[in-house]
């Protein structure tokens, strides 16, 4: 039918996800002449998911509050798949959105297909060929590439890689990463002189950390992964109480997970240390500032490993693999894994080796120009609307 609404329901559960179709959420209302959208949360994480959806001023039409104290991959899957049939059934999507490899995108999704509803799945193609790392999100993504039907691969090598999962040619669409659309979005504001002030209170007031300090050097560290639980993820902190004893510059600031297996842990090893900050989880703004002041970055986490390159920061990876070979092609990212030595050792290459730093610190982006969310709204409009 010519001129209807598209109705569109987009499925997120977490802070990673919250991130990423914040702008395709933005773009999709901008265009009120071809879509509807509702936004439905699983809340597979609620405190961390919340802080983002007010950053980017969404407001879930749909909130399931799936999130219990000690939920386990079954209790998650249950959930959302048990919730999205009710949900589906009541709103008759024309089809649902979905971003990357949690829980939530694959149980929606799985809910979806037995509905006969299409699934755009935003993020597609990422592999390490290992089911099993990252658990479950390996999993997770190579399930969705089978019940998707709209693929919005963010690289050639995603694609590449859905082709030769047998994924149609026709139904992938190479549209940059949407995490650069958000990090432009955030950095915008960034840029006014009352934002940067802002923060650099905050931080000063509820951290003690000067962050206008030029003459400190700040590593920023995130750790969360499932697979680098107990013996990875202490060989992560004692690596780090060594780089912290070695330079008087050096501040090492971990915002630290909420989940008690990195907080035990980290709390541990790393509490009270002088060179070292154990902070709280940040909002989205605030880390992106805090990833602006950094020197470089360690983390076991997917989008940092391509939000930092855009700012310019060397990114060590404490993983065996990767699903993003292209931060590490492009020379701006390296995978370390949790050896406690290797880790000590390419830090401090890049703290005294100024060159070794520039190469990695001045690489080209490969995840994008920003403009991903606006390719992926043309595709739905066209391929949703018969046009």
């Amino acid at each position: 039918m010519p001129g209807r609404l598209l109705n569109i329901l987009v499925v997120l559960g977490t802070r990673p996800e919250a991130i990423k179709l914040a702008p395709v959420i933005s773009r999709l209302r901008r265009d009120r002449s071809s879509f509807r959208v509702r936004v439905c949360v699983t809340a597979q994480h609620r405190q961390m998911l919340d802080q983002v959806l007010g950053i980017f001023r969404i407001a879930p039409d749909i909130d399931m509050d799936l999130m219990r104290a000690g939920q386990d991959l079954f209790d998650v899957s249950t959930g959302v798949i048990g919730g999205m049939r009710r949900i589906l059934l009541a709103e008759r999507p024309d089809a649902i959105v979905v971003q990357g490899d949690t829980t939530t995108a694959f149980a929606a999704a799985l809910a979806a297909f037995y509905l006969r509803i299409p699934v755009a799945h935003v993020e597609a193609g990422l592999r390490t060929h290992d089911k099993y790392s990252p658990f479950p999100e390996e999993g997770n993504r190579r399930l969705l590439s089978v019940l998707a039907d709209f693929h919005f691969a963010p690289t050639e090598t995603a694609r590449r890689n859905l082709l030769a999962s047998g994924v149609a040619a026709e139904k992938i669409w190479v549209t940059g990463n949407t995490v650069i659309d958000a990090l432009r979005m955030i950095r915008r504001r960034l840029r006014a002189p009352q934002a940067q002030k802002r923060w650099l209170e905050y931080f000063r007031q509820s951290f003690d950390l000067e962050l206008d300090d030029e003459k400190q050097r700040i590593i920023l560290v995130t750790g969360h992964r499932r697979e680098n639980f107990g013996r990875g993820l202490r060989q992560v902190c004692l690596a780090l109480r060594e780089i912290a004893r070695r330079d008087p510059r050096l501040r090492v600031i971990y915002p630290v997970h909420l989940n008690p297996n990195v907080q035990k842990p980290v709390q541990a090893i790393l509490r009270g240390l002088p060179r070292v900050r154990l902070i709280e989880p940040l909002a989205y703004e605030p880390f992106v500032f805090l990833m602006g002041r950094a020197h470089l970055i360690l983390t076991d986490s997917g989008g940092i490993q391509e939000e930092a390159p855009a700012l310019g920061k060397p990114v060590l990876v404490m993983r065996r693999e990767t699903e993003r070979p292209e931060g590490i092609l492009s020379g701006g990212v390296k995978l370390v894994g949790t050896n406690r030595l290797a880790i000590v050792r390419q830090v401090l290459e890049l703290l005294q080796d100024g060159e070794a730093y520039r190469r990695m610190a001045h690489v080209a982006n490969p995840y994008g120009d920003g403009k991903a969310a606006q390719r992926i709204a043309a595709v739905l409009a066209s391929g949703l609307g018969g046009s």
